[in-house]
């Protein structure tokens, strides 16, 4: 995203917004629950107040990845105080993700149904590529620069790796490492010693594999780290006279064996490292320093904004002209060779269809949104097959790496793509409405009615008009047209389908 049009966007979002409005975001991290709440301030997000707790989620993860009582509660916890301190931010101001310990966790849904009851807004869980792009988006905007930087952030559970120049990413990945996984892997007992410490830098290198030719390739011209764990460190280190404004190999390697010679992690006692992050410091200084020699980074500065902060500056976008989302909407159409004009025949076909149905089926703008960009996107499974290319599409919207959407969001256009063609199941309703509820349901439909209206694929059919007599009796009427006998006759083959999901379909 060029630098005009992020001050742009956040212009537009601020005349929308208004300057004295707040907006927030909460971190769901795996290690630390972080708000923060904001003004909008000349273009610039100030923040009002940030609030950070250590949960340690992925503590609570177990060998199978089940999330304990114990865990859950004390995130239930930590959010009934956020709640609190959110009460004056509009919820179409606020968002909240979720990232590693929630992608992992097979019981996450459980936690998601219980927080969603304390929160204003629902729990987005993201991708670890787009936590990736929301940290870069942070850091971009906190430490203005047109260098090609390296920005790192070691997590409880992920740690990611984003080179980008001005507010663009050029390379995005999260790596399955980071402090809290490595501390109940190599620190359980509580001792630092050099042989933990070596294991922990030893599998860190290892993951770095993946990436690192890769990232020195493409190469950088400084390094900056946005996370607790090069906080602390910077901290340490200047406390120990060993760093300025910089966190340099040197003086790693230096730490590391200050903390060997320390022995315990409950003898920390530095003032840089707060409580809460003492039993995690060991194993993210380990990480930090098997970084930083892997990829032959010499220096790294810190920088304080990240997550929450890029999350922020993301839903500025999303209030004014540049949604990341149709961004990536529009590329993966591209990508895919998606037959434009047969998109768009169908997304105008939906858009009226909502438009006559929205006060009775309560939609919002969101659901707007959701069903145009599932529309625009029904036919990208062609570019893998023909047979049951509904099929491939979901597979596409649910799983690629769509930059701007939660895991949620690609997961109900999947839906609504998968059911735009054939037989619907009966099993299949409750996967729907356990994501998306009721509306989700109807979505499906309307996006169903749109591709059955325009199967001829040319702008001189016959339109279609729909009336919702209440919310699950429907009634659809062929207007003059072009093949208006066929379109009334497949119509009516989907009486049946309608019936199985609970709707009422009459086609006049």
């Amino acid at each position: 995203m060029r630098h005009e049009q992020i001050a742009k966007s956040i212009t537009e979002a601020e005349a929308l917004v208004g300057r004295e409005e707040l907006i927030g975001s909460i971190d769901l991290g795996s290690n630390s629950f972080h708000l923060a709440i904001a003004r909008l301030d000349h273009g610039e997000v100030r923040k009002v107040a940030s609030i950070s707790e250590k949960v340690q989620l992925a503590a609570g993860l177990d060998e199978n990845n089940v999330l304990s009582g114990e865990a859950m509660q004390r995130g239930l916890n930590c959010l009934h105080r956020f709640a609190q301190h959110v009460t004056e931010v509009n919820p179409s101001l606020l968002r909240i993700v979720a990232t590693n310990a929630l992608r992992k966790a097979v019981n996450a849904q459980e936690f998601i149904r219980r927080a969603n009851r304390l929160l204003p807004r629902p729990i987005e869980v993201i991708a670890g590529r787009e936590e990736a792009r929301l940290i870069y988006l942070g850091v971009s905007h906190s430490n203005a620069s047109t260098d090609k930087r390296l920005v790192i952030d070691i997590g409880g559970g992920s740690t990611e790796f984003i080179i980008g120049q001005g507010f663009e990413p050029l390379e995005m990945e999260s790596l399955q490492m980071g402090c809290v996984s490595f501390t109940k892997k190599f620190f359980a007992d509580g001792k630092i010693t050099e042989t933990a410490f070596d294991n922990a830098m030893k599998t860190t290198e290892t993951e770095l594999l993946s990436i690192a030719k890769r990232y020195k390739r493409v190469g950088w011209d400084n390094v900056i780290a946005s996370s607790g764990t090069a906080k602390a460190t910077l901290l340490v280190l200047q406390e120990l006279g060993l760093a300025d404004e910089f966190i340099t190999i040197e003086g790693m390697m230096k730490l590391k064996h200050q903390l060997i010679k320390i022995g315990k992690v409950n003898k920390i006692n530095f003032e840089g490292v707060k409580a809460h992050r003492q039993a995690v410091f060991p194993a993210g200084v380990a990480e930090l320093y098997a970084i930083m020699q892997t990829l032959g980074i010499k220096q790294l500065g810190y920088s304080d904004g990240a997550l929450r902060e890029g999350v922020m500056y993301d839903m500025l976008g999303r209030s004014g002209d540049e949604d990341v989302r149709d961004r990536s909407i529009a590329a993966m159409a591209e990508r895919y060779s998606v037959n434009i004009k047969q998109a768009n025949r169908v997304m105008t076909t939906c858009a009226r269809l909502f438009e006559s149905s929205k006060d009775k089926l309560d939609f919002d703008d969101e659901d707007r949104d959701l069903l145009r960009r599932a529309a625009n996107l029904h036919e990208i499974g062609l570019a893998i097959g023909h047979s049951n290319y509904q099929k491939h599409s979901a597979y596409l919207l649910e799983f690629s790496d769509i930059a701007g959407f939660s895991q949620a969001g690609q997961a109900m256009m999947a839906q609504i793509a998968l059911h735009h063609r054939r037989k619907l199941k009966a099993d299949a309703l409750e996967t729907v409405e356990n994501l998306g509820g009721r509306k989700l349901l109807y979505l499906c439909l309307i996006l169903r009615l749109a591709v059955q209206a325009n199967q001829s694929r040319t702008t001189k059919a016959a339109p279609i008009s729909l009336k919702i007599v209440k919310k699950d009796h429907w009634q659809v009427s062929v207007g003059e047209g072009l093949h208006a006998e066929l379109i009334g006759t497949q119509l009516n083959a989907d009486v049946v389908q309608f019936a199985k999901w609970g709707v009422v379909l009459e086609v006049a």
